[in-house]
This record gives C-alpha cells, sequence and structure tokens, in this order.
C-alpha cells in the first residue's frame, strides 16, 4: 500500500502552484472581466453564458492549495516572524493592483487575499504558542475579526480553513470532515442569491464550487509528495510576484477590449 502511495505522489510543491495558477488566471479574466463590465451588480457573474461560468469556477481551485501550503510553509520554514512579514508585505504590495479591479464595485473598504494568507498564518502561530487556550481561542477571535475588518477575501473562512488544516494535519479523517464542513457551510452562503439570479446557474455554479474545493483537497492529500521543485527560490518569487501581477494584466486586457 505504501508503494502505492508513493508511486501517485508524484506532484512537487512548484508543480502544483503552477497548476492552480493556471486555473486561477483564466477564472479571474473572465469573471473580473465581466465584473468591471457590471460594476453595480455584483451578481453579474451568473449573467455569463454556462461555459464561461464554468471556466470562472475553476479559479477556485487555487484558494484551497495556497490554504494548504500556508500550512506547508508553517512547517517547513525556518523563520516563522520572517514568513509572516514577507505575507503582510506582498498583501501590501498587492493592494493597490487589487483596487484597480474592485474599487468601483466594492469601494476601498476591501482587501485582497494575501491577507487573509498571513492572518491564517498568525492563528496557526497562535495556536502553537505557549498561551492558555482561552487567550489562543481569543487572539485567533481577533485574527479573523481583523481580516473580516479589511473585507480581505473568503473573510472568516479563509482563516478557519488554514488553521483547521494545521490543526488536523495528522488526523486525515478529522482534517477531511472539517474541510468538507467548511465547504459546505461557505457554499450554501449562496443560496442567499436565489431568487436574484437564475437557479439553475446557481446550483451548477455551487456544485462547481463543491467539485473544484474537493479535487484541489485530493490533489494535496494524494498527489502532492511534500517536495520542492527544481528551482524553489524562483518559483517562491514568481509567486509572489504572480499574484498583483496578473491584476495588472487582466485590467489592461480589459482596456484593451474596451478599444476593439
Amino acid at each position: 500500500m505504501k508503494s502505492i502511495n508513493s508511486n501517485i505522489r508524484v506532484i512537487n510543491r512548484d508543480m502544483m502552484k503552477y497548476i492552480a495558477y493556471i486555473p486561477m488566471f483564466i477564472g479571474h479574466m473572465i469573471a473580473w472581466i465581466n465584473l468591471m463590465n457590471h460594476p453595480q451588480n455584483e451578481l453579474s457573474l451568473y449573467e455569463l453564458p454556462i461555459p464561461l461560468l464554468l471556466l470562472s469556477g475553476l479559479s477556485l481551485f487555487c484558494p484551497p492549495v495556497m490554504f494548504f501550503f500556508i500550512c506547508d510553509g508553517y512547517k517547513y520554514t525556518s523563520n516563522k516572524k520572517k514568513y509572516a512579514l514577507r505575507l503582510l508585505l506582498f498583501a501590501c504590495i498587492t493592494q493597490p493592483f487589487h483596487w484597480l479591479i474592485f474599487q468601483q464595485t466594492q469601494g476601498w473598504w476591501t482587501s485582497n487575499v494575501i491577507f487573509t494568507l498571513f492572518f491564517g498564518l498568525l492563528s496557526i502561530i497562535v495556536w502553537e504558542s505557549q498561551y492558555k487556550l482561552w487567550k489562543r481561542i481569543l487572539l485567533i477571535i481577533l485574527c479573523i475579526a481583523a481580516n473580516v475588518l479589511l473585507y480581505s477575501d473568503w473573510l472568516i473562512f479563509g482563516v478557519l480553513f488554514i488553521l483547521f488544516l494545521h490543526i488536523y494535519k495528522d488526523k486525515p479523517k478529522a482534517r477531511f470532515i472539517a474541510y468538507s464542513l467548511l465547504i459546505c457551510i461557505h457554499t450554501s452562503i449562496n443560496l442567499f442569491s436565489l431568487g436574484s439570479v437564475p437557479a439553475f446557474k446557481l446550483f451548477l455554479y455551487m456544485f462547481i464550487m463543491l467539485a473544484v474545493f474537493m479535487v484541489a483537497y485530493l490533489c494535496m492529500t494524494i498527489f502532492y509528495n511534500g517536495k520542492k521543485g527544481k528551482h524553489p527560490n524562483f518559483a517562491k518569487w514568481f509567486f509572489y510576484i504572480f499574484y498583483p501581477l496578473h491584476y495588472l494584466i487582466i485590467f489592461i486586457v480589459k482596456i484593451i477590449l474596451d478599444k476593439l
């Protein structure tokens, strides 16, 4: 059994990130350009043709992979403080690019997902600290509250995904249950849009969310081998740079399309 398991663990850390970034970029390209075309309608995603709606949903493969890698980064990094500060720095660098896309729709009081990753990492650091349990829980609640206050992507769910993936890292069944429950709760929130958007497209998109999240989980728990790629330093900085850059690329594509 062990040999079979090791044989299918063929995707290293850098490969997994590249795999996650491709559907993210395609999905964001479709969803964000559509959003910029309809800045007063946050539900305009459901007006897309079904093939484009499906492609936009594929971007959801990336967040759970990034959540896993925050836990992975905590485990392997030699300097957790430096890791946290690097995330915070790139969250701040990314923010002006984030506003390019979302300021018209959500205003200035909205933040990018790297802030969520930062607060998720902080919650792990707090959980592993020597503070008493009640203090750790209080500090984690403050991390979640800060993420909500900044109106960062995934709000309470991103931090909870990261924290539970870490807490149950050595308990596969408990980790899967916690992950699945969070997916179901997060996905079910979309039901509040029922009546405002076509029911078929709403349920189709909810199914896509569930399916893509589960595929991402399987990739990280079955096919990921926990090893670095051949060029880990290049890959690390590429990912940090590409995330803010992809906002700019999408914004420029939108301008070009408007002129056609």
